[in-house]
C-alpha cells in the first residue's frame, strides 16, 4: 500500500470509495497491493467481513483483482479515469514506440477530401427521424459479409461506434454480472478491461498461430460460459489467425454449449491479408463485427456488425435508449470509402507493407534464436518469463514495447511489438537489439 496514502470509511462503500479515490488521484498506481483484509479490519476497527465486502466491490467493478498469493492489487488498466490508469509507460525521447498497436498513420487514406464531398452530397439538414442506420451503408455491408462467407440468409445488421463499442452492447443486453466469458489468452487488453468492467469473469483458453484451442474452448462452453469472443484474423496481441481447419474443430466445439453467444471480431478486415474462415452461425446466438478504425484510422469509429434478428434487435433496442445511432456523416463517410477504387488499392498497398515487415521481423528475429509469434497483422508476441527486464532492456538501447502483462491472464510473460512504426532498414536493427536483450544475463525467451 502506498505510505503517503491512508484507506478511510467505515462502511464497505465508504472504504471502497477511498480506495477508488487514491486510484483517481495516482496515490494507487497499477499492480499495487491492497493491505490484507484483516490488517485493513483492525486499523479502521471494521469487521473483516466489511473489508472484504468493499474488496468485492471493486473487483466487481474492474478496479482491482485477486490474484492468489499476491493478493489484491490495482488491476492494470483500473476503469477510473486517473493520471495512472494505464499500465504503459513514457516513451523516452528518442525512442522508436513499438508498443502503441496504432496502425500506420502514414498508411491511411486521407479522410478530408471524402468528408467535403460527402457534405456537399447531403443538401438540407435532417431531422432526428432521418437518423439512424442509413439504408446504403446496410446494403454495402451486407454484400460485403456475403462475399466473405457470413451467413447472410435471415441476419440483421447494425451500426456501432466501433468494435468495442459493439462488444459492450452485445455482453451488456446478453449477459449478467458474474456471468463467464471465453477470451484468448493473451488478447486483446481493451476486451480484459471492459469485461472486469462489467463485472464478468474471464475464461482464458490458449492460443496459437491458428486461434484459440479448440479443447479449451470446449471445456469452457461444456462447464457454463455464457459467452466466447474470437478474433477471426490478426489477433493482438499475438497475430493468430483462424485457419480452415481450426474454424471446423472450434464449430464443433462451441456445438457443446447451450445458448452460447458467439461474438466474432474482424478489426483488421481490409488489411488482414489471408481469407476469413469465420465461425458465425454455428451458435444460436452470434455476432460479427468489423471496424472501419484499423484500415481507414481511429478518426473513423464506425463498426458494422452481423447476427441473427434477436442479438441485432437486442442492440438496436438497447442503442435507441442511449446515443441512438452512429452519426449519418461518419456512414456516409465510410459508404464512400468503401466505394472508392483508389482507396481501396491504398489499403491492399497498405496491408502489403504491414505483410512485409511483420514477416521480415519475424524472420530476422527467427534467425537469432528468438521465437517471435504472429502470422497476420501489426503485432509480433514473444514469450518470455522476465518480462520486466526484456522491456527495460530494449528501452535502454532506444526501443519501446507493450509490456504482455496487459494482455494476458494465465499465459506466460512477454512482449508485444507493434511495427506500424517500423521502416524496412529499421528492422535487423531492432532484431539485433532484442536478441541482445533476450539473452543478457537474467531474461529467459520461452519457445527459441
Amino acid at each position: 500500500m502506498p505510505e503517503q496514502y491512508q484507506v478511510e470509511g467505515s462502511s464497505a462503500a465508504s472504504i471502497s470509495a477511498s480506495i477508488e479515490s487514491g486510484v483517481l488521484s495516482g496515490a494507487w498506481s497499477s499492480g499495487d497491493a491492497l493491505p490484507p483484509i484483516r490488517a485493513l479490519a483492525d486499523r479502521l476497527a471494521v469487521s473483516p467481513a466489511t473489508v472484504s465486502k468493499a474488496y468485492e466491490e471493486l473487483r466487481r467493478r474492474g478496479i482491482v483483482e485477486t490474484s492468489g498469493r499476491r493478493g489484491t492489487r490495482i488491476r492494470p488498466r483500473p476503469p477510473v479515469a486517473g493520471p495512472r490508469a494505464s499500465l504503459r509507460l513514457p516513451v523516452p525521447p528518442g525512442a522508436l514506440d513499438l508498443s502503441s498497436g496504432d496502425p500506420d498513420v502514414r498508411l491511411l487514406p486521407p479522410l478530408g477530401p471524402h468528408l467535403r464531398a460527402v457534405s456537399d452530397e447531403i443538401g438540407a439538414p435532417s431531422g432526428y427521424a432521418a437518423a439512424g442506420p442509413l439504408p446504403q451503408l446496410i446494403e454495402a455491408a451486407r454484400l460485403r459479409f456475403e462475399a466473405d462467407g457470413v451467413p447472410m440468409g435471415s441476419a440483421s445488421i447494425a451500426v456501432t461506434s466501433g468494435a468495442l463499442d459493439a462488444i459492450e452492447r452485445l455482453l451488456t443486453t446478453h449477459l449478467r454480472p458474474g456471468d463467464r466469458v471465453v477470451v484468448e489468452d493473451p488478447g486483446w487488453a481493451n476486451l480484459l478491461d471492459l469485461i472486469a468492467a462489467l463485472g464478468l469473469k474471464p475464461v482464458p483458453v490458449r492460443m496459437d498461430d491458428e486461434g484459440p484451442l479448440p479443447e479449451d474452448v470446449r471445456a469452457a462452453v461444456m462447464t457454463g460460459a455464457r459467452a466466447v469472443v474470437i478474433t477471426a484474423r490478426a489477433q493482438n496481441p499475438t497475430g493468430a489467425a483462424t485457419t480452415a481447419s481450426r474454424a471446423a474443430e472450434l464449430r464443433k466445439a462451441l456445438s457443446f454449449g447451450k445458448a452460447v453467444l458467439l461474438i466474432e471480431d474482424d478489426h483488421a478486415a481490409e488489411l488482414a491479408g489471408v481469407p476469413l474462415y469465420t465461425l458465425s452461425g454455428s451458435t444460436p446466438f452470434w455476432a460479427f463485427i468489423r471496424s472501419a478504425s484499423k484500415p481507414f484510422g481511429p478518426d473513423l469509429r464506425t463498426a458494422v456488425m452481423a447476427g441473427d434478428e434477436v442479438t441485432i434487435a437486442r442492440v438496436v433496442g438497447r442503442m435507441r435508449t442511449g446515443a441512438g445511432w452512429v452519426s449519418t456523416l461518419q456512414q456516409r463517410l465510410l459508404v464512400r470509402l468503401w466505394q472508392d477504387e483508389s482507396v481501396a488499392a491504398a489499403i491492399a498497398a497498405a496491408g502489403r507493407s504491414y505483410d512485409r515487415r511483420r514477416d521480415a521481423l519475424r524472420d530476422a528475429l527467427t534467425a537469432r534464436g528468438v521465437k517471435a509469434y504472429g502470422v497476420t497483422g501489426i503485432n509480433l508476441w514473444v514469450r518470455t518469463d522476465s518480462e520486466t527486464r526484456l522491456v527495460t532492456a530494449l528501452r535502454d538501447a532506444g526501443y519501446a514495447v507493450a509490456p504482455g502483462s496487459l494482455f494476458r491472464i494465465d499465459e506466460p510473460a512477454g512482449v508485444r511489438i507493434t511495427i506500424s512504426a517500423l521502416d524496412d532498414a529499421a528492422v535487423e536493427p531492432l532484431a539485433e537489439a532484442v536478441a541482445a536483450a533476450a539473452h543478457s544475463p537474467g531474461v529467459t525467451i520461452i519457445g527459441r
